[in-house]
């Protein structure tokens, strides 16, 4: 972490000439006897694109930005402010504002600094600066010929390539000094195929806290390439959705964002502390079958959704949601904990400097069960297997919600038969736990790729689950 707090002083700090001693005083401007915690969240980003479209580069950009927010916390009352000019006399006017917003008074009282962290899940390096853009090119390139290569009936490939360097430092009243540099990639391929006048799409992604050398030198990129076709061909043979309430078998991995959309988010604390998730007041009861636990974890190694600390600069945790179908937990940002009497479990999370942290979600999956997923299918006689998932739609309150599958099978008579387009899945996140019958032993985490929106904020997350049937699911068809 020692290098972190280098990099983020030598990045964030020094260029403006402040040290320790400007923080402090930064900060005693904004306390008072009112204020519960204050806090500076400084930021570099760095982001870094590249898109082929049809082998030929058709864009390729690279942004910058850099700053810094100032928080007062009172109660339920937040005083915020931020600045793009990380020096002092900007500081010191945006703290008086966060200050005023807050409460009036006198100036409280600081700890003594003290370094945090002590994570290391990924390395601090710059993944823009891994390779030359000339390499980055030649990889999509590489990229766009092996989805050619895979059949004739593609006939269009669009390949991008995105890097993010992300520098950050948090400082609290309480000592908290607290660094993080964080590496993000992501690639994303999308095949359109053809075939008798019909035209079918099929798309992969992939990407984490890691080197783009390291990715580029995997076997990633090209099973990429193999996956977007192959979905776009599978759509090439897709009859029309079956429209009904039936039987419903959801794939491993991805298909996990279901559980994040309808579940996750209505486990987050704000919800649950203003009483307006479906699972507000239910800790300790049963809210899904036996077979279900489901943890936010965000300590997982490289992952898309795993940080050192989060944007409040407490140590990521994993942290059991439910537990064998019984609640036991919400995520927690540090105002939401201590207005529940609970404490942090490391998800407070912001977009950037601009925007205020919330509880969010890191890595959040459902753990293996004890069936064989060859098991689960042969147990449905007449369903839906859902394998992939497009955009779908949430009511965090009555936990309602409508998911578009993007790859599905039918299901007859025990075995996975012909390809269906236009299903979409209706129903309610408790709901769907409480009729969740089987869950299956290949847990499988998604290929990082996720984002995930709140309030107008964007974070990088990651999802995941084994094979699991849902005895009951309305699925809305075409046919």
């Amino acid at each position: 972490m020692s290098d972190a707090l280098n990099i983020a002083k030598a990045q964030l700090l020094e260029p403006g000439g402040l040290d320790e001693s400007a923080l402090s005083r930064v900060l005693s401007r904004m306390m008072s006897p009112s204020v519960d915690e204050a806090d500076l969240y400084f930021q570099l980003r760095r982001k870094e694109g590249w898109s082929l479209e049809d082998g030929i580069v058709k864009d390729g950009g690279h942004s910058l930005d850099r700053g810094v927010g100032l928080r007062a916390v009172s109660g339920e009352k937040t005083g915020f402010a931020y600045s793009d000019d990380i020096v002092l006399p900007a500081l010191e006017r945006a703290s008086g504002m966060a200050r005023a917003i807050a409460s009036g008074g006198q100036s409280g009282s600081l700890q003594a600094w003290r370094a945090g962290g002590g994570q290391s899940l990924y390395q601090p390096l710059d993944p823009i600066e891994s390779l030359a853009p000339a390499q980055k090119v030649a990889l999509l390139q590489k990229v766009d010929a092996a989805c050619r290569d895979q059949d004739s009936r593609i006939k269009k490939v669009n390949v991008s390539l995105n890097a993010q360097h992300e520098v950050v430092l948090i400082a609290g009243n309480d000592g908290r000094l607290v660094p993080d540099v964080r590496p993000l990639i992501r690639m994303s391929v999308v095949c359109i195929a053809e075939q008798d006048g019909r035209r079918e799409q099929g798309m992969s992604g992939a990407g984490g806290r890691i080197s783009m050398q390291a990715f580029m030198e995997g076997e990633e990129p090209m099973r990429l390439a193999r996956e977007a076709a192959r979905s776009a061909l599978v759509n090439l043979e897709a009859v029309e959705a079956p429209a009904g309430t039936m039987p419903v078998v959801l794939g491993p991995g991805w298909p996990g964002v279901l559980l994040h959309e309808a579940i996750g988010h209505g486990l987050e604390g704000d919800f649950n502390r203003k009483g307006t998730s479906a699972f507000s007041g239910r800790i300790g009861e049963r809210v899904a079958s036996e077979y279900c636990t489901v943890v936010d974890d965000g300590t997982l190694s490289g992952r898309r959704g795993s940080l050192n600390v989060d944007d409040e600069g407490e140590q990521s945790n994993c942290t059991t949601l439910i537990e064998n179908g019984i609640l036991k937990g919400y995520m927690q940002d540090r105002m939401n904990a201590r207005l529940m009497g609970q404490q942090s479990t490391g998800n407070g999370r912001r977009e950037s400097y601009a925007h205020l942290p919330m509880p969010r979600m890191t890595n959040t999956y459902m753990q293996a069960g004890p069936h064989d997923p060859e098991e689960i299918i042969q147990s449905v006689d007449k369903g839906l297997y859902a394998v992939n998932f497009g955009g779908g739609q949430v009511d965090i309150t009555s936990g309602k919600f409508v998911f578009s599958a993007s790859e599905a099978y039918l299901i007859e008579n025990g075995r996975i038969t012909r390809p269906v387009k236009g299903a979409t899945l209706v129903g309610n996140g408790p709901d769907v736990l409480t009729r969740v019958s089987m869950v299956g032993n290949d847990l499988e985490l998604d290929r990082g790729i996720g984002v995930c929106g709140k309030d107008g904020q964007s974070v990088p997350v990651g999802v995941g689950q084994p094979t699991l049937r849902v005895d009951s699911l309305t699925v809305g068809g075409t046919g």
